[in-house]
């Protein structure tokens, strides 16, 4: 919804083209999803579903409180190994979570971690979700996932680690993520919005 989601790209985007962006980096995200060999496909929402919503997939309600709570609330509805995707990497492929997915993807690890190049992360998978290791992580700083990746170590979990990927927080990364999935509906929707002098 306008003014909502992706709030930091405007300026120099408008709130209806940083939705417009939003709305495409996750249906790029889920329509990967919906290509992987996923026992099951739940989609964590704050909002209703739209025509975005490929079939196949278990939505339930996001609820209150902070990004840290809500990710610790999606993992409470798993069971068994789980990855817990972002939304706004729309540049991830099958190849690049074949490992996670692999038959022995989970052999002597217990979880996959995605750093994200601001400090944050864009995956997080655990062989046992355990609510707690999320909760109280300081969510939307230059830390965060230096903070949620030693939470991961000092509850003696093995962790592996995925590659660095950008994710689309201000205008340039937009342009960079872009860049780096041409095909996307992403880079699609940005290629039809101005070029704006902040997104240089």
């Amino acid at each position: 919804m306008a003014g909502r989601v992706k709030t930091r790209l405007t300026p120099p985007y408008t709130p209806v083209e940083a939705a417009a962006l939003a709305e495409a980096a996750l249906t790029d995200t889920l329509h990967t999803v919906a290509g992987l060999p996923a026992h099951r496909r739940v989609l964590a929402l704050d909002g209703r579903p739209g025509r975005w919503l490929p079939l196949g997939f278990e939505v339930i309600p996001q609820c209150r409180g902070g990004l840290d709570e809500r990710l610790a609330h999606a993992f409470a509805h798993c069971q068994g190994p789980t990855l817990l995707l972002g939304m706004d990497t729309p540049q991830i492929t099958p190849a690049l979570l074949a490992p996670v997915l692999d038959p022995h993807g989970w052999t002597r690890r217990d979880a996959w971690f995605g750093p994200a190049a601001d400090g944050g992360f864009w995956a997080l998978g655990l062989s046992d979700p355990d609510p707690a290791l999320l909760r109280g992580v300081p969510m939307s700083t230059a830390t965060t996932g230096a903070v949620q990746r030693r939470r991961l170590v000092d509850a003696g979990l093995r962790v592996y680690d995925l590659p660095v990927l950008r994710d689309v927080d201000t205008a340039r990364d937009a342009l960079k993520v872009a860049a780096a999935a041409p095909g996307s509906r992403f880079a699609r929707t940005l290629s039809r919005m101005p070029v704006r002098a902040g997104a240089r």
